[in-house]
């Protein structure tokens, strides 16, 4: 995708550490102190379940200042069928370019690539205030829960978009979060040694 101010296309794999180095300058500070999303997606490019065609890259004056991309997981349905789904991110834009409308030019492309390949539906974590612009509702509104979440617990950070219009009716079950995303800290600091030093900050709003 081409306009006169940016491109969205595949990353290359040439770009890998670049891209890492993005996403480690978007999510620093934001989450925790630091961040662990750069090594996440170091790990899900060789995950069976990462999408490589949904692997995204923004460029603007050619450099790049976004990135998005997918992995394929499942709703475990209560009636025993497990139904194939989509999962999302961690999607980035460059700190100094947020809230400037290209996260949602990026998000909303990304989108319609997925729905292009026949996806039914997208489940992740995520602000309905950001998310919601894009078609993203609380995915307890499809009757789908979130695993391990106790009962009446806050859910609102779970999200859901069919790219399939009434993909989940008549389904309820437990979405699953891909194994992938979940890293080992000590695996974490290992591999941002070899990024330029950054503090980390315990900063107001963090919730890890």
């Amino acid at each position: 995708m081409n306009t006169n101010d940016y491109t969205i296309r595949q990353e290359k794999k040439e770009e890998q550490r670049a891209v890492e180095n993005l996403v480690r300058e978007s999510f620093w500070n934001v989450y925790r102190p630091g961040c662990s999303e750069h090594y996440v997606i170091h790990v899900l490019r060789d995950d069976p379940a990462f999408v490589k065609e949904l692997d995204f890259v923004m460029e603007k004056d050619g450099v790049l200042i976004g990135q998005n991309m997918f992995m394929r997981t499942v709703i475990n349905a209560d009636d025993g069928r497990v139904i194939p789904v989509l999962t999302m991110g961690p999607i980035g834009i460059t700190p100094e370019l947020k809230r400037h409308g290209y996260g949602k030019k990026l998000l909303d492309y990304s989108l319609e690539q997925a729905s292009a390949m026949g996806f039914g539906a997208v489940l992740f974590e995520g602000n309905i205030g950001f998310y919601g612009k894009s078609g993203f509702d609380y995915a307890r509104k499809f009757g789908i829960r979130y695993h391990d979440l106790p009962e009446g617990a806050d859910d609102s950070f779970f999200l859901c978009k069919e790219l399939i219009p009434g993909y989940l009716d008549g389904i309820t079950g437990v979405y699953q979060t891909p194994q992938g995303y979940y890293v080992d800290d000590a695996d974490v600091e290992a591999f941002d040694r070899d990024f330029p030093p950054k503090e980390k900050l315990k900063l107001p709003g963090q919730i890890f």
